[in-house]
């Protein structure tokens, strides 16, 4: 018998790649959306995302692209996986993402070629919008003035680019680089960790996803998970698939407390008290860090 069929279920519920399907919408989650969605929906300019690791910006940012109406909207997600972006690659991927043909090689061609997409956007009767995802690698000066140049892009009506920036902590420390654009930021909403009542709710939502029909946790674990997890979704999926997985091996179809402590000392998860942990979200975020990594492996 199979993983998915001892516990009847049709899919793995507890993968840390982004998946849609899986989208929890917590009250949190719900209220960054409704303001990131009227900043743009207003064309206020700049709005920022702020969320520790493995808190759900990526998740987020996916379903706030899968939200917005392609007959109103010309939108576009640009997720950044290094630190050593230039000006001019970014310039062209957002010209690229926005439907610009033959993109220019030249910063200013470029940018006149940006201009006059983002005019027959907007008498087409659309509104751009470039959602950014792990914007705080963006770490220099010269790319926040860009920026700041992107929002000056205006008409009679007014803004003619919307920019919605999701990051981690040290997104802010990059705004600050430039003044001027860190006080065009009109919507800022940061993402924390789930408490007790929502963590239990999270996981069940991902359990109905893949058909589970009972429970596949006892009271005690869901507490456990969220002692160990601090409430963090990623790693409440690595708890809980490690967990899942151990109960396979040893066909146990309901996950107690004694298998989440099991999990989590294997894990590293209990070395020290909840407290500590808490202090700093430096700590937090080395401890998702490495879990991260050692899921991979």
């Amino acid at each position: 018998m199979s993983f998915l069929e001892f516990y009847g279920i049709k899919g793995q519920p507890f993968s840390n790649a982004p998946d849609n399907r899986f989208y929890f919408n917590s009250e949190q989650h719900a209220q960054a959306l409704l303001r990131l969605k009227y900043a743009v929906d207003s064309m206020k300019g700049l709005s920022v995302l702020i969320g520790d690791i493995g808190t759900g910006k990526t998740t987020l940012a996916r379903r706030m692209l899968e939200e917005l109406p392609e007959d109103k909207y010309e939108s576009a997600l640009l997720i950044i996986i290094h630190s050593s972006v230039t000006a001019e690659w970014l310039l062209k991927k957002i010209s690229v993402q926005l439907g610009v043909k033959d993109v220019a090689d030249t910063k200013m061609e470029i940018i006149g070629q940006l201009y006059q997409r983002l005019v027959e956007i907007h008498e087409a009767g659309k509104k751009p919008v470039v959602l950014i995802d792990e914007a705080q690698m963006l770490n220099s000066r010269d790319l926040m003035e860009e920026f700041r140049g992107l929002l000056n892009i205006e008409n009679t009506d007014g803004k003619l680019l919307s920019l919605v920036f999701f990051g981690m902590s040290g997104l802010n420390d990059c705004l600050a680089l430039d003044p001027p654009l860190q006080q065009r930021v009109a919507v800022k909403y940061k993402l924390k960790s789930l408490n007790a009542e929502a963590t239990e709710a999270y996981i069940r939502h991902r359990l109905s996803i893949v058909g589970s029909e009972r429970d596949l946790f006892t009271p005690d674990a869901y507490l456990s998970i969220q002692d160990h997890s601090h409430g963090i979704p990623r790693l409440i999926n690595t708890i809980c698939d490690n967990a899942l997985y151990e109960g396979f091996l040893v066909k146990k179809k309901v996950i107690d407390e004694g298998l989440i402590l099991e999990v989590a000392q294997e894990l590293d998860l209990e070395k020290k008290p909840i407290g500590m942990l808490r202090d700093t979200d430096e700590e937090i975020d080395q401890a998702v860090e490495r879990i991260g990594e050692e899921a991979k492996s």
